[in-house]
């Protein structure tokens, strides 16, 4: 016997891995697959990249010769349009920023809670509570009685808690961290209450590690709900906030330039400068591109957290 091969066998050097030889079936299928998925891939990025390149163009060309993955007459005009103001723009991701924040955290651990008592199975009314919740994804009261419930009733028109507790959990989030927790072993929580652990001690200290993926699916929709958020803002807040949410504040200027362009369309003035399209390309590049930027990072647990979600419902 060979002296390393006599090592290995006796635990005193590594192990050296071995080349997995492929045959010519598993070659194919593998250069199909990466194929497929390069392509998939160029597919999504393709949209991007050309939304970057028309909100670099100028508005004459877009409509000209339309949208391509190259800028055409280079120009920053839709750019320099919506950072007219730094002002407001930098207030607007303020606020945006901060209710993204505080609405994640806040509401990743009351959905964590309510998840957490719905899974317990000496919860007297969690059948009960599971089918009102449920029961609310089916059925809605609508917009008017919503309106006058808020704005009226509880005097949040014109406050940022008007949005921000709207978004602050969902129905939806509730029974996706509920099936999540059928795949924490109860067990973890009857050892804790032998240890003599209270329960917020079990879900703190026991529970909760072990709801990453969870956690980081849950936060991530809730952080797309808050930094997507305009419809409310429109509805709740309007004129009366100075900042307002990101989202809002483009909205506002896109349906500003559109209002001057048909303002200006039967006189004599030219158009072809006034942004258009290149001002929603340029909107969307600056509203979506922190979201892209966070995304790589929880991506392992996102896809994890939804897949056990969807599996477990």
């Amino acid at each position: 016997m060979h002296s390393s091969d006599l090592a290995e066998g006796v635990g005193i050097g590594p192990a050296k891995p071995r080349a997995i030889k492929l045959d010519r079936s598993d070659v194919v299928l593998r250069t199909i697959s990466y194929v497929t998925i390069t392509l998939f891939a160029l597919f999504c990025v393709l949209p991007f990249i050309m939304m970057l390149s028309a909100s670099l163009s100028s508005e004459a060309e877009i409509r000209r010769s339309g949208f391509g993955i190259l800028p055409k007459d280079f120009t920053l005009t839709a750019y320099e349009y919506i950072f007219n103001a730094p002002r407001q723009i930098v207030g607007s991701y303020i606020v945006t920023i901060v209710m993204t924040v505080c609405g994640t955290a806040i509401g990743l651990f009351v959905i964590a809670m309510t998840g957490y008592a719905l899974h317990r199975r000496d919860f007297p009314f969690r059948n009960h509570i599971s089918f009102f919740i449920y029961f609310t994804t089916l059925f809605s009261a609508g917009l008017a009685p919503t309106f006058l419930w808020v704005a009226r009733d509880l005097g949040l028109r014109g406050s940022y808690l008007a949005v921000f507790l709207q978004l602050l959990m969902t129905p939806w989030l509730i029974i996706l961290m509920k099936n999540f927790m059928r795949t924490v072993p109860y067990e973890i929580v009857e050892s804790g209450k032998v240890d003599g652990a209270g329960d917020f001690r079990i879900f703190a200290q026991l529970c909760l590690p072990m709801m990453k993926p969870a956690l980081a699916t849950i936060g991530l929709f809730l952080a797309l709900s808050y930094w997507n958020e305009w419809y409310l803002s429109s509805l709740y807040l309007g004129s009366t906030v100075e900042f307002k949410p990101l989202q809002y504040h483009l909205y506002n200027l896109i349906n500003t330039a559109n209002a001057l362009r048909n303002s200006v369309a039967g006189s004599n003035v030219s158009i072809t400068d006034l942004p258009s399209n290149t001002l929603k390309m340029a909107s969307a590049i600056v509203a979506t591109g922190p979201i892209l930027l966070l995304y790589p990072f929880i991506q392992k647990y996102f896809v994890s957290g939804i897949t056990i979600g969807a599996v477990k419902g």
